[in-house]
């Protein structure tokens, strides 16, 4: 088992390799990375590794899992005092939503105006002024297909739209952007290039919605390429859980 100092020296190591990709990255493609917001994929890993990373400076985390997630939130503010910031980044069931609502800063994954509903709902009984929310757009060849086979969530860009439009007419939800998964096994230029023609669609309708949430540790220099704002890292950082958990 890695001792808590190994695993900091660990993270440490693992934070700068990312922070060098993504400088280059940006280099590359002439942007600034000061524009990159990099969240750290804490899931299937304990709340004290999201500890030492917001020790490191890393403070926006990402979990794809209700349950999850709200046990990590409540257990993670009573090992640290830093501040953090929850991403919803994974599938979410609108069953969930009233739970997401209560400890996420920002959800990634709305696709649908039922889960729009229910988080408006849940935000709403939370007490929460308001809830930052992206739409999420399908790069697979068949929009809609069942997730878990060759689907990844998301909608078509027209129906995107439309649910944009009803996202950004909520007095509680505030429609942030957009967010995307390139497909397996395909071409990840390719599918960033049409999030970034999206985005730029979503851009024109709701000039506020500027946040473009894309790229994972096999992919990020090429959402950087397509104008990515935040990437959302896992495997890079924290490496592989079997190598944590032997």
């Amino acid at each position: 088992m890695t001792s808590p100092d190994d695993r900091l020296a660990e993270l440490r190591d693992n934070l700068a390799a990312v922070r060098s990709r993504i400088a280059q990255g940006c280099a590359a493609a002439g942007r600034s990375e000061d524009e990159i917001t990099l969240i750290a994929v804490t899931k299937f890993f304990p709340a004290s590794d999201a500890a030492l990373l917001a020790q490191l400076g890393l403070t926006d985390l990402g979990e794809n899992r209700d349950q999850d997630a709200s046990a990590k939130s409540a257990e993670l503010a009573a090992l640290t005092e830093v501040a953090v910031r929850w991403h919803f980044i994974g599938q979410l069931q609108t069953n969930k939503a009233r739970s997401v609502a209560r400890y996420a800063d920002l959800v990634h994954s709305v696709d649908r105006q039922g889960l729009a509903d229910a988080l408006e709902d849940g935000a709403r009984r939370a007490d929460r002024p308001e809830l930052d929310v992206l739409v999420q757009l399908s790069l697979d060849p068949e929009p809609g297909a069942e997730p878990g086979r060759t689907g990844r969530g998301g909608g078509a860009a027209d129906e995107l739209m439309r649910l944009a439009d009803r996202v950004a007419a909520s007095e509680v939800l505030r429609l942030a952007g957009i967010m995307a998964i390139a497909p397996l096994g395909g071409d990840p230029d390719e599918a960033f290039s049409h999030l970034a023609e999206v985005a730029q669609r979503l851009r024109e309708s709701h000039p506020a919605a500027g946040i473009v949430s894309a790229g994972m540790s096999d992919d990020l220099e090429a959402a950087l390429r397509h104008g990515a704002t935040h990437v959302r890292i896992g495997t890079a950082l924290l490496g592989r859980r079997e190598q944590q958990f032997r």
